[in-house]
């Protein structure tokens, strides 16, 4: 198949961590390079942030980031980009229209890819599949005023939930939302979670306490993601101070991400209430802001930690618990979204209540005195990842759910092709 992938806000190219930066960039990466793995030819349509990138750049074979004009050529964030949407999807159109080979299918990330994707589907006849990454509707019930998008976000993904050939849920919770929320059929939605790459990581075998400063005995707390408020860091700075005044225990914690590297990650805007809600605590020594890091050297972080710890109000999916398993470390997750799919209570780790700092903190303190069994936890979850949450598998998940809606002809050309 030649499949356009489209991800309006969110690039290969740019750097994980940010505000805007995050397991979409990597959902829409490891797609597009295991299905380039498995014979697909694969363009990532996104919009172009800055006026020096080129038109196309290669990142694997058979796999292309299209850069589109849509908007002044800088970072706008995502709240603010519906208003270039049209601009994207007639440039998105022209494109699809000069290619020699028609695309068989389109790929819609996120509510604004799948107007684009409309767009090229009433002009070129090109079905389109669209995976949401989240839901206005599911948004705004957990962050009300706090949610920048436009209203009309919701009628939008109203309106792509009846109109797309296909919908791609990316947990069970997911595919309750769409039937719940937004009258989705059930038939038409093929349930398919984020996968993990172990080898993306780099060495998970090694850990940095030494570079950190952190002794071997410590009882050490990650936390990995965007610093947005609805990550509940602060659930986690809360729980490490009820961890050492209710159960004795002084951990550190390491919190990772945010929109500058670690040479001036003291000075991230975004962390400075989480500063404040530290001192409050009296932990604000023990919590330790290290910036964002490249992908490559997470593996020696998660590494680090005894535990990783993700508490959102709400996630959609969540890619970082698989990361922290598929490095054996136990996982205490909020249980909510994606994380009830991914975390086995009791198996791999622990589910606990978003919002619950005391729930939290008693789950830490039972695995600070089992160490052994934080091990055995580690070990588990390493193990479902490998079973479960592949790239390889997502892929060819998704071949199959773009094989139910392209034109009949289509198929049987691409059959005797695959025969071939």
């Amino acid at each position: 198949m030649r499949i356009a992938l489209i991800s309006e806000h969110a690039s290969p190219l740019a750097s994980i961590g940010g505000i805007d930066s995050g397991g979409q960039n990597i959902y829409v990466t490891q797609v597009a390079r295991a299905l380039a793995r498995q014979g697909h030819l694969v363009d990532v349509f996104t919009r172009r942030d800055d006026p020096v990138l080129p038109e196309c750049v290669v990142i694997d074979p058979h796999v292309r980031v299209v850069h589109l004009d849509a908007g002044p050529p800088r970072s706008i964030a995502k709240e603010r980009l519906l208003p270039h949407m049209e601009a994207f999807g007639r440039r998105l159109t022209s494109w699809c229209r000069r290619q020699a080979r028609p695309y068989d299918i389109a790929h819609a990330n996120f509510f604004m890819s799948g107007l684009a994707a409309m767009a090229l589907r009433r002009a070129l006849g090109i079905p389109f599949v669209v995976t949401f990454h989240a839901l206005g509707r599911v948004r705004r019930l957990h962050q009300a005023e706090a949610d920048r998008f436009p209203p009309v976000r919701e009628l939008i993904e109203a309106q792509l939930v009846q109109r797309a050939d296909r919908l791609i849920a990316e947990c069970p919770q997911d595919r309750d939302d769409l039937v719940s929320l937004y009258a989705a059929r059930p038939d038409r939605i093929d349930t398919i979670p984020c996968g993990c790459d172990e080898s993306e990581l780099g060495d998970c075998a090694t850990d940095l306490r030494p570079a950190l400063g952190l002794r071997d005995d410590e009882f050490v707390v990650l936390q990995l993601g965007r610093i947005v408020p609805r990550k509940g860091i602060d659930n986690v700075i809360r729980a490490i101070g009820l961890l050492e005044r209710e159960h004795h225990i002084r951990a550190k914690l390491l919190v990772v991400g945010g929109s500058r590297d670690e040479s001036s990650a003291a000075a991230m805007p975004e962390v400075m209430p989480l500063r404040r809600i530290a001192r409050d605590e009296r932990v604000e020594e023990r919590v330790i802001f290290l910036g964002r890091r490249a992908r490559d050297r997470l593996g020696m972080l998660y590494r680090t930690a005894d535990v990783f710890v993700t508490t959102p109000w709400y996630e959609p999916f969540g890619i970082t618990p698989l990361e922290a398993m598929a490095c054996g470390v136990p996982v205490i997750g909020a249980a909510v979204g994606g994380i009830k799919h991914s975390v086995v209570d009791h198996l791999t780790g622990y589910l606990v209540p978003p919002r619950d700092p005391r729930a939290l903190a008693n789950r830490l303190a039972f695995l600070c005195r089992h160490p052994d069994l934080a091990r055995a936890l580690g070990r588990a979850g390493r193990l479902r990842v490998r079973r479960t949450f592949t790239w390889e598998r997502v892929a060819r998940d998704l071949a199959g759910s773009y094989a139910q809606v392209i034109d009949p002809s289509q198929a049987k050309r691409l059959a005797v092709e695959d025969a071939a």
